[in-house]
């Protein structure tokens, strides 16, 4: 089928091109001409660039009338047709021949070779030779501002002035004017075996129906004219035996029918349909006027510019039973949104779906890099996942973004027709190009997104993915492919002797930019997020308060509480003539980092702490800690107390030092440290370290190995690893630890606020309802919890209904004494139920009580 068409748009690879009715197709870039494909061969073949051939943007520019053929139609899984066209002129124009050919007709033609006096041109005639002089080409290649020259591969719309030798020889114009003034005759003996769209003929009206009207030209040819192609400002005037001018729009081989347009843009060859301005795609309209409706066809709507729009029936209702043609009567109103605009029709296409005027994205237009989106998978192939984004926009998970790790089987995970949450790393509207990512560490990632390199302001911190480990450092990733690199010594605040080892390609970690030059594309970074001191150098003495050390590592000592602060506790040392000053920081005061806050906060100045533990003195000051493990494993020599001592395999007590996102950086006592990848952090998995793991925290870490030369000790954290045979009893003494601890806290509570004393889980109390909050919570007040706020969730406020001032029956579930809140229960399953008391003495050998 021959058909007349507007490139809508165009890529290095194919014309997008539009096509009368609202349908669309495409050119592969395969299908120009013959001379443009040998070319391509050739160039493919030699592996260089060729000079002479030109890109299709370098070419083609969308708006542009062309003649095609439809070469194939095929449909969709999901109901979409593909129309694959070509423009070869020896497809399109295979209906003449060399003696057919005649002066004035008008023919699609295409750039063969560039000739000193101008240019031969293919017009798909076996035997004919056209030539087409620099004279009657100049005006029409400084109007279409391609360059000096016509390309090979260049599609024309040529003007035959002359005719030679029978037709062997023809002569071109594409000179605009004559092209225009151009009309098809009888004398020219057009026949319907090679009539061609795009001619502009005299025709007389024959009959005018409600759908269109049949029109007769060139004497002995019938043809139609559909409702969409009149004229839209005598659409209501045309009568029979009028005389007319119209396009041939398109030339069905078998049936022969033929279509014609009354559109004024069409009626002079090389004209241009008119286009939407780029703010009206998409455009919701909340009142758009019925103006015509077609039973087999759909409605034809006026905008509130005045111009006409097109809803096919399906685009009217949600599903066919829904659908109700009495509410599309002339004059009726109706809410739309523009989903797309038919060049060839000149007319904008718009639904009246609800999903569809609510949708998102409507074109790739519409996403931005960074965006999070939703999708549907379609496909599982081995470069990635193809995922369904909106009707028409589709995208690319490469196979390194399928997840936070890299999948071996994907097919494992995804499922086609699953629902998935993607966030858009990089889209390119003019190629169709949608890079998607499902890791989610990026997807819920709340910090800024980095696109270009101008926004890369020093000190920015961001999430980013590594490509490349190697010596030197890593090659981080961010979205529209911006990159920067991490130098070694900015991989941790620890070295790090192997980044192979450490970081892995697709490991999602945060950055912070260093430095970035932005036109030469080079971007600083680094993983140390902050340079500001840890707790333990927050506490520093001046050189003159420097004093002598006369204690040993492990030594236990007792300490008076000299001074409270943010960070910790200043105390010195008693029985020490000289009174010397040390420092615990709070997250040493127990190994439970929730306890040591609880601690710091009740403690005060004046008391006293026995037995804590001299830790380490690091030239300035004594760090003092009262971690029970810690100094468990001092007392017993399970320690290391010399980068020689360690083997792999060992099991020593320490402490979290710094969280990174490739890891935790653990101390152990007398200053060995060593680094435990995120890969061997859990028995789960890892997506955030932050987390697993807290600075401060109490843990038993296995040597997994050593690097003698860089003195680096690799770690292994997970429980699985890390215990010594008897789990059990290990837990149970961890819990018996922490208890004894709670209980301490109480005793310290009893001097500042009694009243925690009183509320203890388990205790039933009074309390009147202060307030029902909107997520069905309620807040109460008593005698018994002054000063304390006071909550029951919706679950624990039971069956029955509350009202504010109504005193009520509680159960006390917890105690936040960091917050003052406590959390209380009201259902009758809970407090009916009696106390119980369990003894732990028969398993575990001695006596400890939950009550």
């Amino acid at each position: 089928m021959l058909l007349l068409g507007c490139i809508k748009e165009v890529s290095d690879y194919e014309l997008a091109i539009s096509l009368p009715n609202g349908l669309s197709g495409f050119v592969p870039v395969t299908q120009i001409s013959d001379a443009y494909s040998k070319l391509l061969t050739k160039q493919v073949a030699e592996g260089e660039l060729l000079e002479e051939l030109h890109s299709l943007p370098d070419m083609y520019s969308p708006g542009t009338l062309v003649r095609c053929i439809v070469t194939s139609a095929e449909k969709s899984a999901d109901g979409r047709r593909s129309v694959k066209l070509s423009i070869d002129p020896k497809k399109v124009n295979k209906g003449l021949s060399s003696t057919a050919l005649a002066t004035g007709m008008l023919l699609s033609g295409s750039v063969l070779s560039v000739e000193d006096h101008g240019y031969l041109i293919d017009i798909g005639v076996t035997g004919t030779h056209a030539f087409l002089p620099h004279q009657k080409a100049k005006n029409y290649i400084k109007a279409v501002k391609k360059g000096p020259d016509l390309k090979i591969g260049q599609n024309l719309n040529c003007l035959i002035v002359e005719v030679k030798n029978e037709g062997r020889v023809v002569c071109l114009s594409i000179d605009r004017s004559e092209v225009a003034a151009s009309i098809a005759t009888e004398r020219q003996n057009w026949a319907l075996s090679n009539l061609l769209p795009g001619l502009v003929v005299k025709a007389r009206v024959q009959k005018v129906a409600p759908l269109g009207m049949k029109l007769t030209f060139l004497s002995y040819f019938t043809g139609t004219v559909d409702f969409m192609h009149m004229d839209p400002e005598k659409s209501t005037s045309y009568s029979p035996d009028q005389v007319v001018k119209a396009c041939v729009l398109s030339v069905h081989p078998t049936s022969r029918a033929v279509r014609l347009t009354l559109r004024p843009p069409f009626l002079h060859p090389g004209g241009a349909p008119r286009q939407l301005p780029g703010q009206r795609m998409g455009a919701v309209l909340e009142e758009a006027t019925v103006k015509a409706f077609y039973k087999q066809f759909g409605a034809v709507f006026e905008l509130d510019d005045g111009t006409l729009a097109f809803a096919r029936l399906k685009h009217l209702s949600k599903t066919r039973k829904s659908f109700k043609p009495g509410a599309f009567k002339e004059g009726f109103k109706h809410k739309c949104r523009i989903i797309d605009y038919s060049l060839m029709d000149e007319m904008c296409v718009v639904s009246l779906k609800h999903q569809i005027i609510e949708a998102r994205f409507l074109q790739y237009q519409d996403i931005h890099t960074g965006d999070v989106v939703q999708g549907k998978v379609l496909s599982l192939k081995s470069i990635g996942m193809q995922v369904k984004v909106a009707d028409g926009i589709r995208g690319l998970v490469p196979s390194l973004h399928l997840s936070d790790v890299i999948l071996k089987q994907p097919e494992k995970k995804y499922n086609i027709g699953d629902e998935v949450k993607c966030r858009v790393l990089e889209c390119n509207p003019e190629g169709k190009k949608l890079i998607l990512t499902l890791k989610k560490s990026l997807v819920q990632s709340k910090l800024p997104v980095l696109s270009n390199y101008e926004d890369a302001k020093p000190g920015l911190i961001t999430h980013g993915f590594v490509v490349c480990a190697r010596e030197f450092g890593c090659i981080v990733k961010f979205y529209n492919d911006v990159k920067g690199l991490v130098p070694k010594n900015e991989l941790g605040s620890e070295p790090v002797s192997c980044p192979d080892k450490v970081f892995y390609e697709g490991q999602v970690l945060k950055v912070m930019v260093l430095k970035c030059e932005p036109q030469q594309e080079r971007l600083l970074l680094s993983f140390r997020l902050s340079s500001k001191p840890g707790p333990e150098d927050k506490w520093k003495c001046t050189p003159k308060e420097k004093q002598e050390v006369k204690y040993q590592i492990g030594e236990i000592v007792d300490v008076k509480i000299l001074k409270k602060k943010d960070n910790g506790l200043e105390v010195s040392i008693l029985e020490d003539e000289d009174n010397v000053v040390a420092w615990i920081p709070t997250l040493h005061l127990s190994d439970f980092v929730a306890t040591s806050k609880l601690l710091w906060h009740c403690l005060q100045e004046g008391d006293v702490l026995p037995r804590v533990m001299y830790l380490s003195d690091k030239g300035e000051h004594i760090i003092l800690s009262r971690k029970s493990a810690v100094i468990s494993a001092v007392q017993e020599e399970q320690v290391v107390r010399s980068f020689s001592e360690i083997q792999p395999g060992m099991l020593l007590t320490g402490y979290v030092r710094n969280v990174m996102p490739f890891g935790v950086f653990v101390e152990f006592p007398f200053g060995v440290t060593g680094l435990a990848p995120k890969v061997s952090m859990s028995d789960k998995f890892v997506t955030d370290t932050n987390d697993h793991f807290v600075v401060g925290q109490t843990v038993i870490a296995k040597v997994m190995s050593i690097d003698e030369e860089k003195q680096r000790v690799l770690l292994n954290l997970k429980v699985s690893e890390c215990s010594s045979g008897d789990s059990a009893a290990e837990s149970f003494a961890l819990l018996n630890q922490y208890f004894n601890e709670l209980k301490e806290i109480r005793g310290l509570f009893r001097r500042v606020e009694p009243s925690i004393c009183e509320l203890v889980p388990g205790k039933r109390v009074h309390l009147v309802v202060q307030d029902v909050r909107k997520d069905g919570s309620a807040l109460f007040s008593g005698s018994s919890a002054t000063g304390w706020t006071v909550t029951a969730s919706r679950y624990h406020l039971g069956d029955k209904k509350i009202a504010c001032a109504e005193k009520r029956k509680a159960l006390v579930l917890r105690v936040d004494a960091l917050t003052s809140e406590v959390y209380v229960s009201l259902r009758e399953e809970l407090l009916k139920q009696r106390p119980k008391r369990v003894s732990m003495r028969s398993v575990f050998g001695f006596s400890f009580c939950l009550s």
